[in-house]
């Protein structure tokens, strides 16, 4: 890896397979994969993908549903692993991709709080010692010892948001996560991002909102059916994918 990248994606190739056939249950399905009868189509959600990222850059992944952006940015994160190609990163990250990931539904806000900063690596001594910043950040005071499961979907996003953007991370990936909020608190979350762009954090950034990618951002990369149609300054290729999509 070059050391003027912090993150380097090198013809990157994801394939998942997908059952060719119809299955009706369960039992059905091991008796088939024991005879090894089970067939599977090859699906290439990626394809020879190369991203470079130098750090402090700001980087918007866009393009239409199921183009591949939230797979790369599980590639980044290390979800997911390469089928052909390889991605690599330096430094610590923050991934916020998906709604919950890290939290236990069934446990209250004050237990997720300190279950998914273990998850980032920190103590518990941490965790408490930011923790009151956390909940002031996420509007949440009046509900820590409600479980997560009765949460909206929006008073999700915003504790794991504040809990991951709590220290500035080298990367922070964010998939399309505060869409589910409310505008008072995206542009919170946007005045946060860019003070950790600000910093030195590096951002890896999906969202369809392209004022938001062009407002955060400045590179972008445009994914279509898993390839790369075009990347570089986000003005430039936010032009061209709203001309395209019109």
């Amino acid at each position: 890896m070059s050391e003027e990248y912090i993150v380097d994606v090198d013809n990157l190739t994801i394939r998942f397979n997908m059952a060719s056939e119809k299955v009706d249950n369960l039992k059905e399905y091991v008796i088939k994969l024991i005879k090894h009868e089970l067939m599977f189509q090859e699906f290439l959600a990626l394809k020879d993908v190369n991203l470079k990222v130098k750090r402090g850059e700001a980087w918007g992944l866009i393009g239409t549903n199921g183009s591949g952006k939230s797979t790369l940015l599980k590639a980044c994160c290390g979800i997911l692993k390469p089928y052909k190609g390889s991605v690599t990163t330096k430094g610590t990250i923050a991934p916020l991709i998906e709604l919950g990931a890290g939290f236990d539904m069934n446990m209250t806000a004050r237990e997720n709080v300190f279950l998914n900063g273990t998850v980032l690596g920190h103590s518990r001594k941490f965790m408490e010692e930011h923790f009151d910043e956390i909940i002031e950040f996420a509007e949440l005071q009046d509900f820590l010892d409600v479980p997560i499961k009765n949460f909206s979907s929006g008073m999700q996003a915003r504790l794991g948001f504040a809990i991951a953007t709590m220290v500035r991370p080298d990367i922070l990936v964010v998939d399309e996560i505060l869409s589910v909020g409310d505008y008072q608190f995206q542009q919170k979350c946007y005045e946060r991002m860019g003070q950790m762009l600000s910093g030195g954090t590096t951002l890896l950034y999906v969202s369809h909102d392209i004022n938001s990618v062009r407002q955060l951002c400045d590179h972008a990369i445009w994914i279509d059916k898993g390839n790369v149609r075009m990347s570089g300054l986000v003005e430039e290729v936010t032009t061209e994918y709203m001309h395209m999509n019109q």
